[in-house]
């Protein structure tokens, strides 16, 4: 079973108080109705999937490039100029700023704020470009809502459920610090990075990481290798 987010298509709209309890909720209501145990999560998503594993029943959890805020460590990344751009109705300066500041869209991210602005507008022109604009105001949202949830370590040392934490190799590399650090305090979770995947890996086409996914979840293959502070 797939389904949408608050704010994104066929899913109800983000609330004035939304906050990461929101998702968790709406998650829980989707595991019950579906009878699933097992889930898979990306970015902000896996974020979300973490939180719900520390008071939900889970058999197994994947998550890739989990957005999880650590000791404040993704705070230099948010930019005030994102919102007073999605605010304004100025999309294209407003997917700026979300890309240099989350760094997701590998050499592109580094570019001037001039040259990504050109990008979003060329960019709108395609479908994925322009759903991705629709999101901007979903986006603020959720970056607000990892921050509000900073965690430490300790927050999730109760996990139980087998984890399995994957970052794209070609991902920004703090999804990787992170997994590094979950993975070090916490004995239900392992990390991988997967070769050669950035960070929107789990939508593109291709069945390697789809593989490494469904092999952990049916438990095959025997105990995922722990690569723990290894690249």
């Amino acid at each position: 079973h797939c389904y949408n987010r608050r704010g994104r298509a066929g899913s109800s709209p983000q609330p004035d108080d939304y906050s990461v309890k929101t998702e968790v909720s709406d998650l829980a209501i989707v595991m019950h109705q579906t009878g699933s145990t097992d889930v898979v999560a990306h970015s902000y998503g896996g974020f979300v999937a973490l939180e719900a594993a520390r008071t939900l029943p889970m058999g197994r959890l994947v998550t890739y490039d989990a957005a999880v805020s650590l000791s404040g460590n993704l705070s230099h990344r948010w930019r005030p100029d994102l919102e007073d751009a999605v605010t304004a109705g100025q999309l294209n300066h407003a997917w700026a700023h979300l890309v240099q500041g989350l760094a997701t869209a590998g050499p592109l991210s580094h570019l001037p704020l001039g040259a990504l602005r050109m990008l979003s507008i060329l960019s709108a022109r395609t479908n994925l470009g322009a759903e991705m604009r629709q999101l901007l105001p979903t986006a603020v949202k959720e970056m607000r809502a990892v921050l509000d949830a900073d965690a430490e370590l300790d927050d999730f040392t109760a996990l139980t459920a087998p984890i399995l934490m994957l970052s794209g190799g070609w991902s920004p590399a703090y999804f990787a610090a992170t997994g590094r650090q979950l993975a070090a305090a916490v004995p239900s979770i392992d990390f991988q990075v997967v070769p050669g995947q950035l960070h929107e890996g789990p939508i593109r086409p291709g069945k390697r990481l789809a593989v490494r996914i469904a092999r952990f979840i049916n438990g095959s293959g025997g105990q995922v290798r722990r690569l723990g502070r290894r690249r």
